[in-house]
């Protein structure tokens, strides 16, 4: 028989803690966020839809970025058992500088019209964290004013040849006077993508207001009050050039982009040179040949050709044909620790964050950012120490298969041309 009491108030109250209420609101709604999926869900709640689609998008139908993120929920860890990791050491050696955590901030345009903070957030959370921060040539704050917000850190450019090249050559100078370390010469957008949700919603700078927008907008007062006694948004590392946003793009695209062009930065250029958008094993074998520093598999987030190859499933490959003591690095679709602890395992020095840095600012500026780096940071470590590996050294091919969904019929033939290979010797 179970004996049965009156029970004790003093017994009660030790039992039944009230959780102190948080004042802060931005606070409450960032604690809140567990993964950065939470965030996504915080951010589209804060953002108008033409500015939120611009980050969450990608091009056309978005297989590319949907395969992407597939791929890296499509594998299987294995554990090491009996080998404690009660501490484990996130840090890496990257491009001639130490990161605090195996990825740094992927570069992205327009990232003021996300969240008023833009890149000074991104970059003053990067430094706090002590990981490299990219600016796009298409951010909207200046390289003077990222270094000024992240003066000690590590501060990466990425570069878009544009039409008009001495605009290239220009930036190009600006960041090296300025002190960033690593350029990424980016090479996967002779043209634009069709980013088909920014069509729909009308998306420009400054943005349309039409009914739809009004509508929208009417639950988000603090966006349109941010956005509205802010400095006015433009490329600032573009103000030079003038011209409609438009034309800016079209400038900052162009298809005649070649191994000309990478030889001409390679010489203007004093820090590490990287190649941005290498989508196979026969261009990056060309380029590490002809001697770049590192080389980022990625296709631009899905937002350029969709049905592009999926950066994590060449990896293997890739490292396996440069040799492991190449810097290849890897984004598209990171959205967990766990992703980029399975792209160190199978060879990657490095990874970069784009849209979960993007979600973190949409839901709560710098505190976001922060945020966002905190969850990445948790799920690294947790996934290391059930691993049962101390440092990021210790993980190996082994640690990860890559279960198969999407299969080749057949592999396409590989093909190499006298006059491309003849350009990269020139680099």
């Amino acid at each position: 028989m179970v004996t049965r009491q009156v029970p004790n108030p003093k017994e009660l109250l030790e039992l039944m803690q009230f959780k102190k209420p948080e004042l802060d609101g931005r606070k409450r709604r960032l604690d809140s966020a567990l993964t950065i999926a939470d965030l996504r869900s915080i951010a589209k709640r804060r953002t108008p839809k033409a500015a939120f689609d611009y980050t969450d998008g990608a091009a056309e139908g978005e297989l590319s970025l949907a395969r992407a993120r597939q791929a890296f929920e499509d594998i299987e860890f294995h554990p090491g058992i009996l080998r404690p990791a009660p501490d484990v050491d996130t840090s890496v050696e990257i491009l001639g500088g130490r990161s605090a955590l195996p990825f740094g901030i992927a570069p992205t345009g327009f990232t003021r019209l996300m969240q008023t903070e833009g890149e000074i957030a991104g970059a003053g959370a990067a430094a706090a964290a002590g990981i490299p921060f990219t600016l796009s040539t298409l951010g909207t704050t200046s390289i003077e004013d990222v270094k000024a917000a992240n003066p000690d850190g590590r501060n990466w450019f990425q570069l878009y040849v544009m039409r008009d090249r001495e605009i290239s050559y220009g930036l190009v100078r600006r960041a090296a006077e300025a002190g960033f370390d690593t350029l990424q010469f980016t090479v996967d957008t002779p043209v634009a993508g069709a980013r088909l949700r920014d069509k729909r919603n009308g998306f420009s700078i400054p943005p349309q207001l039409t009914l739809g927008t009004i509508i929208n907008a009417i639950p988000r007062p603090w966006w349109w009050i941010d956005f509205l006694t802010t400095p006015s948004l433009e490329f600032a590392s573009l103000s030079t050039t003038g011209g409609t946003v438009g034309e800016l793009l079209d400038s900052a695209m162009d298809p005649t982009i070649s191994y000309d062009d990478l030889a001409v930065i390679r010489d203007m250029w004093p820090g590490k040179l990287v190649v941005k958008g290498v989508q196979n094993v026969e261009d990056s074998k060309r380029l590490i040949d002809a001697g770049v520093d590192g080389i980022i598999l990625s296709n631009h987030g899905g937002r350029q050709l969709d049905r592009a190859p999926i950066p994590f499933h060449l990896l293997p490959q890739v490292v396996r044909e440069v040799g492991k003591d190449a810097t290849v690095m890897v984004d598209t679709g990171i959205m967990n620790g766990a992703d980029i602890v399975a792209s160190i395992a199978l060879g990657a020095k490095f990874t970069l964050i784009g849209r979960a840095y993007l979600y973190g600012l949409m839901a709560g500026g710098r505190q976001g950012v922060d945020r966002t780096i905190g969850i990445l940071r948790s799920e690294i470590e947790r996934t290391m120490r059930l691993l049962g590996v101390a440092s990021l050294d210790e993980l190996e091919p082994k640690h990860v298969t890559q279960l198969q969904r999407l299969a080749p019929v057949s592999k396409p033939a590989a093909r190499r041309t006298p006059r491309a290979t003849a350009a990269a010797k020139k680099v």
